[in-house]
């Protein structure tokens, strides 16, 4: 495959990767984002983890496939920047949950009441593990807004408009634009008797559409059994993480010290064994033969502008094929 890289200086560089069946290219969405191929990414918010930081929403991804809208989490910021990517928020139709964690699922209400507030008149369908509760619980913290609104002449029942369906590993959704499936992966490691243990998954999704297939691990560990499904995939959407980086932050703004030794070692031990590093990205992708990487669910440094790029290098080490930093609207 031939790449030839190029640069659109939009306020700020970004670099995005489009691909086709010879190049990669680069561009932003914004206003014109419609006119576009068969098969689109968006990395609409690009913040891995729940600290909130300048210029990068919490985790979320759109999916345009025939101009029909998929969106992959819904991470805090995730209306704003659908909007902002030149998309209509109402069209979302179907939403994909890899995992429970809040900066997954931070911006799901306000996703949902403002296709509420603006007449959705089809239903919105949410899927994933655990998101039947999750979608009951957005319904309840949206109920004192919608009772005041049916007082003044909104009539339709959120329960009948938003619509959560647990999943389990294998299909997950069809329809003329995109098959969907699901695999769990290593992000829980939940012990028996505690209360989620059971109750929540954490999946990784393969998304194939007329021509193209598209991988999103989510957040995840290792896992031998993603890599499987992944096989093949022309763009690989994966987590990225340094837990040594993460935890010099939180050294450095005293949330490290806050804890106790037994919280600093749960969350070492979960950041190591959860979440993946550019080298573990790098040996994954290679193995599952894929075409290119997006590395994205990025986490905070020290250095409020980092670029990351040190991340390709590392990576680098084991995948030959184009990797690529999101940014926030980076368009695919």
């Amino acid at each position: 495959m031939n790449i030839r890289p190029s640069w659109l200086l939009a306020g700020a560089l970004f670099m995005a990767a489009v691909v086709t069946t010879d190049r990669i290219t680069a561009q932003t969405a914004g206003p014109a984002a419609n006119a576009e191929a068969p098969t689109t990414l968006i990395t609409l918010g690009t913040r891995g983890g729940p600290l909130p930081t300048k210029d990068r929403a919490q985790s979320s991804n759109l999916l345009v496939v025939n101009g029909t809208l998929y969106l992959i989490d819904a991470g805090d910021g995730v209306t704003r920047r659908i909007v902002q990517a030149g998309y209509d928020f109402r069209k979302v139709g179907k939403i994909f949950i890899t995992h429970p964690h809040s900066d997954h699922t931070a911006g799901l209400a306000t996703l949902l009441v403002s296709q509420w507030e603006y007449q959705r008149a089809e239903p919105t369908d949410i899927y994933g593990g655990g998101v039947e509760a999750l979608v009951k619980g957005t319904i309840d913290y949206l109920t004192p807004n919608a009772e005041i609104r049916w007082a003044e002449g909104k009539k339709r029942p959120m329960a009948e408009t938003f619509h959560g369906h647990n999943v389990g590993p294998g299909l997950v959704y069809q329809d003329a634009n995109v098959k969907v499936t699901a695999v769990e992966n290593t992000h829980f490691h939940l012990q028996l008797g505690t209360p989620p243990y059971g109750k929540y998954k954490s999946y990784s999704y393969r998304f194939e559409t007329p021509g193209r297939v598209v991988f999103f691990t989510g957040d995840t560990g290792p896992s031998d059994a993603f890599v499987e499904l992944a096989k093949g995939a022309d763009l690989y959407v994966t987590e990225t993480t340094s837990p040594e980086e993460v935890a010099e932050l939180m050294k450095r703004n005293g949330a490290w010290q806050s804890k106790t030794p037994a919280e600093q070692e749960g969350w070492l031990r979960h950041m190591h064994e959860e979440h993946v590093t550019p080298e573990d990205i790098g040996k994954m992708a290679a193995k599952a033969d894929v075409k290119a990487v997006v590395m994205t669910h990025l986490g905070p440094s020290v250095d409020p502008n980092d670029d990351y790029q040190r991340y390709i290098g590392e990576a680098k080490k084991y995948f030959s094929g184009p990797i690529t930093i999101a940014r926030d609207l980076m368009k695919f």
